[in-house]
């Protein structure tokens, strides 16, 4: 059994740390950019007079970024080549994105906005699987581009985890459907385009057939975004949408009518195993800059790593970074080579044991650095109120442990008995 990566792996995160080096770095620290990463990071990415969205100028910045990262190719190198990518694998990823993220903030991986040098694309894999033809022609390389910006609207004020009993309704009307219901923490929503919409349109609460998915113009009548909620973690992205008589035409849905939930499913453990290794890579920084402090520190006459008080929770820290990050390296090894659904369990794991770890090991950083820890001079809040919010969104902790408990049991998965 061989645990060493590929040396062609090697070779690539070097060529991206070049790349980084010579194409973002300067582009962060010229121009005042540094205040988007320094102590006034919150207060200058976010616009206050504008409901606490972000702040136009951080978003450009974001923007250039992804155009340099995209003439270099490493924007799209997760993505298929029908996409203009290099079809990078599952390990290729999380190897990627655990790198990136042990490496602290900047502007290479923001993580706070999704934005990373080699991006993340779930609505480019979900048009490549379920768009039609025109979807396609309208919305992949725009997408990809920023010319298209598409938000996404499946969770409601009395829905998250519990989407089959979504309320938002959507009736045929003239060749097209009327749709009516709100969404909550929609997205994108200060800038998009379109919003992907989940309507039921057959069947009964409860059920996952019969919901089906809308690609909606933002600037359709009866589409309201209402307010954006501030949230732990500031600049806001995340709307109240309300829908009020909302008519689309038929080619509006987006993959085949009552399945929508399967776009909402498709890329759910791509996405997820990349975030766990950014988990582990977040948490892996933590760990280091608590270790690289407490050795310089002095306190009562000697260092604090020489304090057991000190060495023992990082111990505990990094024996729990070791384990989840060959969970998460074999499990995308495993994503790569059989069906997800056999695997489903697992990526479960990797991602609510990943969510844990960075929250733990921010919170531990903190500690170690005393008052330090506690000022935005240091990057450690930043990093808790980023990953904080994994342990609710992109599965709840306690949807992934119920998927874990659904195979252990038998009662889904390849084990699932009669």
């Amino acid at each position: 059994m061989d645990f060493a990566l590929p040396e062609r792996l090697h070779r690539l995160l070097a060529e991206l740390d070049e790349f980084v080096a010579d194409e973002i770095a300067p582009l962060q620290h010229s121009d005042d950019n540094e205040r988007f990463f320094d102590h006034r990071r919150e207060f200058a990415r976010t616009d206050l007079e504008a409901g606490g969205t972000p702040n136009p100028e951080w978003e450009e910045l974001l923007a250039e970024m992804a155009r340099r990262a995209d003439r270099a190719g490493w924007l799209r190198y997760g993505l298929p080549q029908e996409a203009g990518g290099s079809g990078g694998s599952n390990l290729d990823m999380a190897v990627i994105r655990e790198h990136l993220a042990a490496t602290g903030l900047g502007l290479h991986n923001d993580l706070q906005n999704e934005s990373s040098v080699v991006g993340n694309f779930p609505l480019v894999h979900m048009l490549l699987e379920f768009g039609t033809d025109a979807q396609r022609e309208a919305f992949l390389e725009a997408g990809i581009t920023g010319e298209a910006r598409i938000a996404f609207g499946l969770t409601e004020p009395g829905h998250g985890s519990d989407a089959t009993w979504l309320e938002t309704t959507a009736v045929p009307s003239d060749g097209g459907w009327i749709l009516n219901g709100q969404k909550r923490f929609n997205t994108g929503l200060h800038t998009a385009t379109h919003d992907v919409i989940f309507a039921r349109t057959s069947g009964e609460d409860g059920s996952a057939h019969g919901i089906t998915a809308f690609i909606v113009p933002t600037g359709t009548p009866g589409f309201s975004v209402d307010f954006h909620w501030w949230t732990f973690n500031m600049p806001t992205d995340h709307a109240e949408v309300t829908l009020r008589d909302v008519w689309v035409p038929g080619d509006a849905v987006f993959g085949e009518v009552g399945e929508g939930l399967a776009l909402a499913q498709h890329f759910v453990h791509e996405n997820r195993i990349r975030q766990a290794a950014s988990g582990v890579g977040a948490a892996q920084y933590c760990i280091d800059a608590s270790v690289g402090y407490a050795r310089e520190r002095v306190a009562f006459g000697r260092p604090l790593a020489s304090r057991q008080a000190i060495q023992w929770p990082l111990v505990e820290l990094q024996t729990d970074a070791e384990l989840v990050r060959t969970l998460v390296y074999k499990t995308a090894w495993e994503l790569d080579r059989m069906p997800a659904a056999e695997i489903s369990d697992k990526v479960s794991m990797c991602n609510y044991r990943a969510n844990r770890l960075v929250c733990e090991a921010a919170d531990r950083a903190m500690q170690v650095h005393g008052g330090l820890g506690y000022t935005r001079h240091t990057p450690f809040e930043h990093i808790y109120r980023h990953h904080r919010r994994y342990r609710i969104t992109e599965g709840s902790e306690e949807v992934q442990m119920r998927k874990v408990a659904g195979y252990l049991f038998g009662y889904a998965g390849p084990r699932r008995r009669a």
